[in-house]
């Protein structure tokens, strides 16, 4: 990160929406090291507060984001704002389309509306997904893709990108809306393709999974984290967005393949029928040219440096993949 970069945000305000969660709180602790002064909103449903404890300068509100009265309030003289939280995990969001769509669009609109009255707000990134593109039709995806979302989950991120940078247009909302693809490593709250593949091979000898010709652009959550403090200091980029990823892509089946030669264990890979998403993306691959050009960003950890230590992590927590969308939020 650039040094001039780092020397804006020091003890500057930020709030961060999703802060103990799985980017969140990477983000968070970023943050806190470069001196920010951080409020977190997060209802801690799939978050952790151990994820940021013992961080300097870092305030949780523990609340839902859906509570206007708690927004207005935890806005009021912050210059930064990141709007991280979501319901991510995308089986979910085929039996809970409302829930998406309360967190995801509707928690959104409260945050932009709080931040257009608070008049000091500098900058607003948004933290959208590469999932809103579907399919890609042309590889590495730019920033100009086609978006055919192709799950709940992503209609419900297309539409909270679409509220912000019509609110920037409307009103002058400085917005910065940054499309991840994959993330992966440490603090994991759902039950991604990664974390599935480690438990299920530390566990035993077989791992079933679903399409495994699926391909995925993954990058190392510190890697994510950072690019995303970039663009809250980066000059001139204000109604931009931009893709973080790593512009290389592994399919399901590859990544076992990889998973299983770092923690040096021979598995059996079966395919379930019954695992398959009934509208799956094929395939998404990165094109960060523009993150590069704009936030002088790229990624830093390679995926097997990433996959090493996400697996120290999972062994160490001794993790597991809560499988149920009740387990994970407590939502009925």
């Amino acid at each position: 990160m650039p040094e001039q970069h780092l020397s804006q945000i020091k003890g500057k305000n930020v709030l961060i929406t999703g802060g103990c969660g799985f980017i969140g709180s990477e983000i968070v602790k970023q943050l806190s090291q470069l001196e920010a002064n951080v409020t977190i909103i997060d209802n801690l449903s799939s978050g952790k507060e151990k994820y940021i404890q013992g961080l300097n300068n870092v305030n949780l509100i523990n609340a839902d984001i859906l509570d206007e009265d708690v927004i207005k309030t935890a806005v009021k003289d912050k210059e930064y704002i990141i709007n991280n939280v979501a319901l991510p995990f995308i089986p979910d969001s085929y039996d809970k389309p409302r829930k998406f769509f309360d967190v995801n669009v509707n928690a959104t609109i409260n945050l932009v509306l709080s931040a257009i009255r608070e008049r000091n707000v500098k900058r607003f990134v948004h933290i959208s997904s590469s999932e809103i593109y579907g399919t890609a039709k042309t590889t590495p995806m730019d920033e100009n893709h086609v978006t055919l979302p192709q799950s709940t989950y992503a209609v419900s991120k297309l539409a909270g990108e679409r509220v912000v940078f019509t609110m920037h247009k409307e009103h002058n909302l400085p917005a910065v809306i940054i499309r991840p693809f994959n993330s992966f490593g440490p603090n994991i709250t759902q039950p991604y393709i990664i974390p599935e593949i480690i438990t299920q091979i530390l566990k035993g000898d077989v791992v079933k999974l679903g399409n495994l010709a699926a391909k995925r652009d993954f990058t190392y959550v510190s890697d994510t984290a950072r690019a995303i403090i970039l663009s809250l200091v980066t000059d001139g980029i204000i109604g931009q967005v931009i893709n973080v990823g790593s512009q290389k892509s592994y399919s399901i089946k590859e990544l076992v393949e990889l998973i299983s030669e770092i923690i040096d264990k021979n598995v059996t890979i079966e395919m379930e029928t019954s695992r398959f998403r009934p509208y799956d993306v094929d395939v998404l691959i990165c094109n960060y040219e523009r993150a590069s050009r704009l936030l002088n960003w790229k990624p830093e950890i390679s995926i097997r440096e990433g996959l090493k230590e996400t697996i120290e992590w999972i062994k160490k927590e001794n993790f597991t993949i809560k499988s149920s969308y009740t387990e994970r939020y407590g939502l009925e």
